[in-house]
């Protein structure tokens, strides 16, 4: 059947974004549109439901640590606990030495058992730092035994044995023991200390205490730390190579933060995103997926002085301190340290903003943001036909969705998924599946999060049918789905395959197909049409419920109709792909399921009125831009004829005789050339003057319009106008308008120039 998806990538859309580029300005307007932030209100208690580990942190404090070594070890302590999405989960954290004179102690507890609920992941941050180096006189050593001894006994002292419990170990180098007297003489404490590790890890295993080791710098034993993951518990939290300890290592003090944290999501079953590391000020980002049910932003300042803004991805500021906003819960611990952390509930998915800020001084060390969330992964399983016959193939696929319904088509999502199916009914053993992603047989694309694999039906098979699917991933709660059958007694009498067109739609929008239907029965079928494994409401069916006559063939409309906006609250974002599976059932045989087929529907949000009238918009703007370039031409063009520039003017005396030539210049802004008549009694000239008695400037009419006092009189080229009473004004052989001249062009004679020769040229300029 065809499968409804979203075109990301139109015609339409390219053209838009080539007209925002042109009308820029419009953005002002579409802003003006866009829906006030709501305010948070208080966030009430509630009871956690996340799952909970116990969990202690041996922490090196040797002499051999450098400064940064133990910074590093504590901010890596403060990330985890402050990270911890569980709020019944609990920490202890201690520092670990050697004892090696009379009074000196092993262990320095710093963080007593704490629970992680608000109030604990503070007090969790603050004493973290109380972890200190040792000096020389105080024991140096690394007392690797008692230190594991000390964590089995903090994880199991009145603790509940179904809770995980974990030891997390940072060490900088190897077990040193040989100035230890409780390790009896020198010459034996060597290998009385390696006898005392294999007894404490014996005692982890027993007491049901997972160890992972973290070495770092340039002495730790690797071979050392893979004996002492490997001696505690192994089972994990959950069954996944991942789960299983493991030791790590890493070079220097600046990876111990991210190890530490990778570490912790593996043992926690819990899924870490590594983002980037900035100096203030910065906007760092980090996605949370669409799965994350619950999840900690976690950012590593460097410095208290640093001030952190987060920011959802719908572009708005969250809560600075606890709340509830936008559906989501969240509470921040740790905000004036140098770690602190967001616990989001229901986080909003899509790419977080962690805006850094810092005062001057404070801005020489980078700020590292991280993500710790769990989620929830189900699955869709169909089975193609859903009721066969014995001997027939039959195609199964599992399609992974969140919780909604919505569909899940990123593989860093879903890494590391296992998927465990298969099929079982009457009058044949169980047969395992191969459900696979990779785009090779009956799976028709790779890395598209749905899972394909086929099965022959036993001959021997009889009545019910049963395929189920198991999806395991760390970080993501495990899912079993299943689809009954009937094995077909034969060719059934009624068929009922569904067609859906590709294309996409909006809330409160339909997606209309065929089912191309045939009854070869005597007897009238009624069929019961629905949408399964999506959140109820999102899709729906109409006509739920068609009959068919007896003998009939031929096709019927059905409509898949989409919830409106409200029902999708703040996912919508961008759009969403909505995956369920169109479900036919026959009724009158029995209920048989006659179809199940995979549905998807890309949903976008409803256009804009921009989206919705861009191309009015463009229309307008640029019939606006043509009429404004329409008006600058026109006021260009008279503003060139009006241009008194190259008129010859003339005076002339009682008897026509020309007493002498003035070319006029360029006029003022309205294009007026002014100028007066100097020594009009003895040697009459024309000379220009600002604000003069006279003014000149060309007429659209041809000739030119002189102003003299408050009037204006026409000057045809073959015309005079009378200035004084015994001297007129006539136009010589005139130029058109043009450039301005060259300085100097009539050097020495003002604005007059050479007399003009032939006739007047301005009838060919209008």
């Amino acid at each position: 059947m065809g499968r409804v998806t979203g075109r990301r990538q139109t015609g339409r859309a390219r053209v838009r974004r080539a007209a925002i580029s042109v009308l820029g300005g419009t953005a002002v307007f579409v802003s003006l549109l866009a829906p006030a932030g709501q305010d948070p209100v208080p966030a009430a208690d509630s009871e956690p439901v996340f799952p909970a580990v116990d969990y202690a942190v041996a922490v090196d404090e040797s002499a051999s640590l450098a400064p940064e070594d133990m910074k590093a070890e504590k901010a890596a302590a403060k990330r985890i606990a402050l990270g911890d999405v569980s709020s019944s989960s609990r920490v202890t954290v201690f520092g670990f030495a050697a004892a090696e004179k009379a009074g000196q102690r092993v262990v320095d507890p710093v963080c007593a058992r704490t629970t992680l609920n608000a109030a604990g992941r503070e007090e969790v941050g603050s004493c973290v730092d109380e972890l200190r180096s040792r000096k020389k006189n105080e024991g140096t050593g690394t007392d690797l035994p008692t230190a594991i001894r000390q964590g089995v006994d903090d994880l199991t002292d009145g603790s509940d044995a179904s809770v995980p419990r974990v030891l997390f170990l940072l060490t900088d180098g190897k077990m040193d023991v040989e100035d230890s007297f409780k390790y009896g003489d020198r010459a034996h404490r060597k290998a009385e200390g390696e006898r005392q590790l294999k007894l404490a890890l014996e005692e982890a295993a027993a007491q049901n205490v997972q160890i992972w080791p973290l070495g770092f710098g340039p002495d730790p034993d690797k071979k050392q730390l893979d004996q002492i993951a490997a001696g505690g518990y192994q089972k994990g939290c959950v069954e996944l190579p991942s789960a299983t300890p493991r030791a790590h290592k890493v070079d220097g003090a600046k990876d111990v933060g991210t190890t530490l944290e990778k570490i912790f999501a593996a043992a926690h079953c819990l899924r870490h995103e590594e983002g980037p590391s900035k100096r203030p000020p910065a906007t760092l980002e980090i996605g949370i997926s669409p799965l994350a049910t619950v999840g900690s932003i976690v950012v590593d300042k460097g410095d208290p002085k640093v001030k952190i803004t987060y920011i959802d991805p719908a572009g708005d500021k969250v809560p600075a301190t606890s709340g509830t906003y936008k559906n989501s819960r969240f509470e921040l611990a740790g905000g004036s340290g140098t770690v602190e952390a967001l616990k989001i509930v229901d986080p909003l998915p899509g790419i977080w903003k962690v805006k850094a800020e810092a005062p001057e001084g404070h801005r020489s060390l980078p700020v590292a943001v991280s993500v710790l969330w769990q989620g929830e992964l189900r699955g869709a399983i169909t089975m193609d036909p859903p009721s066969p016959q014995a001997g027939e193939k039959v195609t199964v696929t599992m399609r992974l969705q969140t919780r909604e319904g919505y569909e899940i088509k990123d593989p860093r999502d879903y890494e590391g998924l296992r998927v465990r199916s298969e099929l079982t009914g009457d009058g044949f053993s169980p047969l395992a599946l191969d459900l696979a992603d990779n785009g090779k047989g009956p799976d028709p694309d790779a890395s598209d999060g749905s899972f394909t694999g086929t099965v022959t039906i036993p001959e021997d098979a009889d009545g019910a049918l049963t395929v189920s699917a198991t999806l395991t991933a760390s970080g993501l709660s495990a899912d079993t789905r299943s689809e009954t059958g009937e094995v077909a007694p034969g060719e059934l009498p009624v068929r009922a395959p569904v067609e859906l067109p590709d294309g996409d739609t909006h809330p409160g929008g339909t997606v209309t197909g065929t089912l191309d239907v045939s009854n070869t029965s005597d007897a009238p079928h009624t069929l019961r049409l629905s949408v399964a494994d999506v959140k109820d409401g999102l899709l729906s069916v109409e006509p739920n419920e068609i009959t068919l006559k007896p003998g009939e063939q031929g096709t019927r409309k059905v409509t898949v109709k989409v919830s409106p906006e409200g029902a999708f609250g703040d996912r919508l974002g961008d759009g969403l792909d909505l995956s369920g599976t169109f479900t036919v059932v026959d009724t009158t045989d029995d209920d048989r399921t006659l179809e199940r087929a995979p549905v998807s529907v890309r949903v976008t949000p409803e256009p804009g009125i921009w989206e919705k009238y861009w191309w009015a918009f463009v229309s307008g703007a640029v019939a606006i831009g043509l009429a404004a370039a329409a008006v600058v031409a026109w006021l260009g063009l008279r503003r060139r004829r009006r241009d008194p520039f190259g008129l010859v003017l003339q005076l002339v005396s009682e008897d026509g005789t020309v007493l002498g030539e003035h070319k006029a210049g360029h006029g003022n802004n309205k294009q007026w050339y002014e100028f007066a008549v100097a020594e009009a009694h003895r040697s009459p000239r024309i000379e220009k003057r600002a604000h003069g008695p006279y003014a000149v400037r060309r007429s659209r009419e041809g000739g030119a319009v002189v102003r003299k006092g408050g009037n204006r009189i026409a000057l045809p080229v073959r015309g005079q106008v009378q200035l004084t009473d015994t001297l007129s004004l006539t136009l010589g052989g005139t130029a058109g308008p043009g450039p301005r001249p060259p300085q100097g062009a009539f050097a020495g004679r003002g604005d007059q120039g050479p007399p003009s020769q032939g006739g007047s040229p301005y009838d060919e300029f209008l």
